[in-house]
Order: structure tokens, then C-alpha cells, then sequence
């Protein structure tokens, strides 16, 4: 009997294994059960930053603004505006029309005029818009000594160094006066250049003839001239409808080269954030998403406390250690923004003649919403985390895992050639086609070849012999001979890992079957579902292991002997051992059961039935 025992140490070890599977399966589930929590939280809080009605703001006041026709002229709107004459016919005609709407379709007034413009009826323009420029002073290039007879005024490209902010002009108005910004506004980023926050501010009037008489005025007395690098148009509306504020810039750059180029920027946010009883659900949100916030935090210091600098081994850590910072910095910003919408906004809408700058309260919105959208990326991508116990995701896994060497040397030689491939076409065709007008641009063009988005006839017009030489070669050697090889890479790791698993070497539990398990038993207790029997439960696992080692490659002759020996060790233990100890059968791979481990088991039963 104790020769017994000790043969059947293996049923001892493999129930401490099974409890070991225990110890991790729990805190693994009950991690996932929280992080699920606090992901579906997270998508309340983005979802309920988004109002569908923003995109349709957004595409009803631009088509207003940058589609209307100038007058005499239907082909000439703000987007296709070139030259100062049009830029004028733009400020006179739909700019103009577009902000002051003073009566109904029939002519009808519904409000007084001295409330505020309404745009198409129900966008309620606040307080008054401003139109802003900046310049540059004379003599801010070299000129060469060639032409100097010649030129007598030079006008450099804007940059703060080199900004004119003496007056000119009339010099009696303010819009002829230089002024500097009362707000903290981040400076604009525009095709040329970037612009800061003062300059020559004209403040528009209520009155739409008052308006136009100034815009004639500017106009006749060349308020625009060579030295002008950029106009700004700002001005916001608010709908009551929806609560949402629309803060609108149209931008028009006066580059050196000359011409006009035209930008614009619409953002309609959400700044009276608590309003309606769904509103204080997402407060409540907010609070929640704070004490997870906290939670998690301290987690992580007492992982990285027990680890120490094996924490930084991970690459979950890493990820989490990037949400945790992500985290702060929307609560912080989300903090900030609420705190400046409390401060400024009855102070922005109390005097109505002037112009109120929503403008950074919109920006700094429009940051944290995007914080906020790169936080729930990475939320999404830990779920893999806990997914990768799965045997699917732990292929997935282990493929990238082992080929990552191999793309880290193969990424090296396609940015070597693609880099190469992009300074070629950007100093080849960067002056004749926008596409490659820098080498960001020629960079992002050639991504656009691999997915079939290009234009050929542009390069090829540019030059007709290095323009085809160009694309047929980059199209076979990054196309089809690089991108092959990465995929090739991907495909032939994938078939090694999946062969190992074929043999046995796979995770020692899977998550979806464990919950699958705690699921039946739950149901079991409920009495929602009858207990298996003994007997139900051993055909079961049976059917399963003849069902696996098929799968695996074994012939029907070795699933036949595997079986009769499991019948065997089953007498044994009904002969010899208690009913508590667990069965010791475990399936083995394919080459152990040809080099021999029957014979190991049979050796074993042969003694057994001696003693």
C-alpha cells in the first residue's frame, strides 16, 4: 500500500498544480471583472461628450460660410479666394450676409434687432465678430545688391522677430493700432506659419450697414497691403436647441510669394457641461472614473514596490503606467476647463458690444477631448491583457513575440528604401506637385501609393522620364518585394508557433473556458440547470481526449493502447487508492508516446500488480 502511495505522487502534484491554476484564474477574473467596470465607464464618459448634432453644426454653418458664391463671380467662394480683390468681395458679400440675419424669408422681424443676429434662425451670434491681422516690416529680407535699384520694399515671411507693430494707415481708429491679446491663447498654426495673438483688431458693429460702410472704408484706404501676412475672422454662435457653442476662424495667409491661401476652423463644444438629468449621470461618471483612477494608482505602486526595476519589463506595465498618465491629464484638463467656463463666461457675454473670446476655452475643450479619445485607445488595447491567456490570443501573441527581432532588422531596411523612395520624389517633382510640395507631404503620399490612393498623371506631367522610373520601381521593390517579405515573416512564425502548439505546448488554462466552467456551476447552484452525473462527466472527458489526440496526429491504434492503459489505472485506483486523490492521467505529445512513455507507464503498472 505505501508503494502504492508513493507511485501515485503524480495525482498529488498535479491537484497542487490545479490549485495553483486557481490561485491565478481568481485574481485574473476578478481584475478583468473591475477593469470591465471602469472601460464601460469610460465609454459613458466619452459618449457622453459627443452630441450627434456637432458634426451637423459644424457642416451647416461651413457650407454657409465657405461655399456661398461671391457676388458676380459663382465660381469664386472663400475656399478658391487668390487675390485681395476677392478676399474684399468675400468680406462685403457672404461673410457679411452669413452673420446678419435680421429678418425672416418674408421679411418678417421676429426679434429686436438689438438682441443679436440669429444664424438661420437658430444660432444666436455672441456679442459682435472681430477681424484680426497681422504684418511684417519693410526691409525684413536681403535684397541682392543686383536688384536693389530695382526694389526698394521687401516683406520677409512672418515670424514674431520680424512683426510690424508700429501704426499706419489713418492711425485714428483701433484697427489701425497695433494691440496686444488679453487671453492666454495658443498661437495658430496655419500652412505658412505660425501666428500670435495680437494685431491690427478691427471690432465689427451689430448693424449690418454700419459693418459694410467700415469693410469700404478698410478698403479704399488699403487697410490690406503688401506687408500683411495673415487675417483672422473670429466669432462664435450658441444653440439653445442642442447646448451646444459653435466658435468659428476663417483665416486667409497672405504668404510671401503672394497669393492668398485659405483655412478655416469650426468647433462646436459642449460648454455648459451640467444641464439636464443625463448630464449629472456623467458627473457621476466623473466620479467614479476619479476613485478607479485612484485605485489603480495605488496597484501599480505596489506592483512596481514588490517588482522593483522588473517592473519596467513588461510591456503591460508600460501601457498601464501610460493610461495612469493619461488619466491625470484629462482630469486635470477637464478640471482647468470647467474652472475657466465658470470664470469667464458670464464676463464674456456681459457686454454684448464686444467681441467675446470663446476661442481658447473651445481649444483647450477640444484638447481634452482628444486626451480623453487617446485614453480609451489604450483602455481597449489592455484588454488583451487579459485575453492573452486565451489560446487564440496567445498565439497571436506568441507570434509577435518571437518574429519581433526579425521586423525590428526588416523595418530598418524598408525605411532605408522608403526614405530614400521619399526624397527622391519630393526633390524631383516637389516643386510642380502637391503631393510632394515637402517631404512630410512626399512621405505621406507614398504610404497612399501602397493603399492605391495616387494620382500618376501628376508626376508624370512634372517629369516624363524620372516620373514613371519613379513609380514602377518604388511599386516593385516596396510593393511587392518588402511588404512580401514582412508578410512572410508574420506567416512562416505564425506556422511555427501554431506547430508547437499542435504538440502540446500551449497556456496551462484558458480564460474563456474557465468562466465558461464558472458559468455551468453557477447555474448549477441556482438549480437553473441539472448536475452532470459521475458517469456523464467521464464519457465527456473521454469523448474529449479520443477528439484531442485525433486533432494532435495520433493514429487510431495509439488512441486504442492510451485508452486501455487509462482503463487500467482506473482499476488500480478503485483496488489500491482513496477516492479523494485525483487521476494522474495526462495526455502526453505525440513523440513522447512514440519514444516510449507507455512502456514507462506499463513498467510502473507491472510493479503495482507485483507488490
Amino acid at each position: 500500500m505505501a508503494e502504492a502511495s508513493r507511485w501515485h505522487q503524480g495525482g498529488t502534484q498535479k491537484w497542487k498544480r490545479s490549485f495553483k491554476r486557481e490561485v491565478i484564474i481568481r485574481p485574473t477574473l476578478q481584475d478583468l471583472l473591475v477593469y470591465f467596470i471602469f472601460l464601460v465607464n469610460l465609454c459613458i464618459l466619452t459618449f457622453g461628450m459627443v452630441n450627434p448634432h456637432m458634426y451637423y453644426l459644424n457642416k451647416v454653418i461651413s457650407s454657409l460660410f465657405l461655399d456661398t458664391s461671391v457676388p458676380g463671380d459663382e465660381r469664386t467662394n472663400f475656399k478658391s479666394i487668390h487675390r485681395i480683390t476677392e478676399f474684399w468681395k468675400f468680406m462685403e458679400g457672404p461673410l457679411l450676409e452669413g452673420l446678419y440675419w435680421d429678418s425672416w424669408y418674408n421679411n418678417k422681424k421676429l426679434y429686436d434687432l438689438k438682441n443679436s443676429s440669429r444664424i438661420y434662425y437658430e444660432n444666436i451670434l455672441l456679442g459682435v465678430p472681430r477681424v484680426r491681422q497681422l504684418k511684417v516690416r519693410n526691409n525684413t529680407c536681403k535684397v541682392y545688391s543686383s536688384f536693389q535699384s530695382l526694389i526698394s520694399e521687401c516683406y520677409d515671411k512672418y515670424s514674431s522677430e520680424k512683426e510690424d507693430k508700429s501704426d499706419f494707415g489713418l492711425k485714428s481708429e483701433s484697427e489701425w493700432k497695433y494691440a496686444t491679446s488679453k487671453y492666454r491663447i495658443p498661437w495658430h498654426w496655419g500652412f505658412v506659419g505660425v501666428y500670435g495673438n495680437g494685431g491690427y483688431i478691427l471690432t465689427l458693429s451689430k448693424s449690418k450697414q454700419t459693418t459694410k460702410d467700415k469693410f469700404i472704408d478698410l478698403r479704399l484706404n488699403s487697410w490690406i497691403t503688401r506687408a500683411t501676412r495673415v487675417v483672422f475672422i473670429d466669432f462664435s454662435l450658441y444653440n439653445a436647441n442642442v447646448n451646444l457653442f459653435c466658435i468659428i476662424r476663417l483665416v486667409a495667409e497672405f504668404p510671401a510669394t503672394g497669393g492668398i491661401i485659405t483655412s478655416w476652423q469650426f468647433y462646436s463644444v459642449k460648454l455648459l457641461r451640467y444641464t439636464s438629468k443625463y448630464d449629472y449621470f456623467i458627473a457621476f461618471c466623473e466620479s467614479m472614473f476619479c476613485i478607479f483612477l485612484i485605485v489603480f494608482t495605488i496597484q501599480e505602486a505596489k506592483k512596481f514596490k514588490e517588482l522593483k526595476h522588473a517592473y519596467f519589463k513588461s510591456i503591460w506595465n508600460w501601457i498601464e503606467l501610460l493610461i495612469l498618465l493619461l488619466c491625470f491629464a484629462a482630469v486635470s484638463l477637464n478640471l482647468y476647463c470647467n474652472t475657466q467656463i465658470f470664470l469667464s463666461l458670464e464676463q464674456l457675454l456681459e457686454n454684448t458690444e464686444k467681441y467675446p473670446d470663446f476661442y481658447y476655452l473651445a481649444y483647450w475643450c477640444i484638447y481634452y477631448n482628444n486626451i480623453i479619445a487617446v485614453t480609451i485607445f489604450f483602455a481597449w488595447i489592455k484588454i488583451f491583457k487579459f485575453i492573452s491567456v486565451n489560446k487564440t490570443m496567445s498565439q497571436l501573441s506568441s507570434t509577435l513575440s518571437r518574429c519581433i527581432k526579425d521586423i525590428l532588422g526588416f523595418a530598418i531596411m524598408f525605411f532605408i528604401i522608403f526614405f530614400a523612395y521619399a526624397q527622391l520624389g519630393f526633390l524631383g517633382f516637389g516643386s510642380q506637385v502637391d503631393d510632394f510640395s515637402t517631404l512630410q507631404n512626399s512621405i505621406f503620399t507614398q504610404f497612399r501609393i501602397l493603399l492605391g490612393d495616387f494620382h500618376f498623371a501628376g508626376i508624370q506631367e512634372a517629369n516624363w522620364i524620372l516620373g514613371p522610373i519613379y513609380f514602377i520601381t518604388f511599386i516593385f521593390f516596396v510593393f511587392f518585394v518588402l511588404l512580401n517579405m514582412f508578410l512572410a515573416i508574420i506567416n512562416d512564425t505564425y506556422s511555427e508557433v501554431k506547430a508547437d502548439y499542435s504538440i502540446g505546448r500551449r497556456p496551462d488554462f484558458e480564460l474563456c473556458k474557465r468562466i465558461k466552467m464558472s458559468y455551468q456551476n453557477v447555474l448549477e447552484k441556482l438549480k437553473w440547470k441539472k448536475k452532470e452525473k459521475a458517469q456523464d462527466k467521464k464519457m465527456k472527458r473521454s469523448r474529449d481526449f479520443v477528439e484531442q489526440a485525433r486533432m494532435e496526429g495520433f493514429d487510431e491504434s495509439e488512441i486504442q493502447s492510451a485508452e486501455q492503459m487509462k482503463k487500467w489505472k482506473e482499476r488500480l485506483k478503485e483496488k489500491y487508492y482513496s477516492a479523494e486523490i485525483e487521476d494522474d492521467y495526462q495526455p502526453v505529445t505525440q513523440q513522447e508516446f512514440r519514444d516510449g512513455t507507455i512502456t514507462k507507464y506499463k513498467m510502473k503498472f507491472s510493479e503495482c500488480l507485483t507488490k
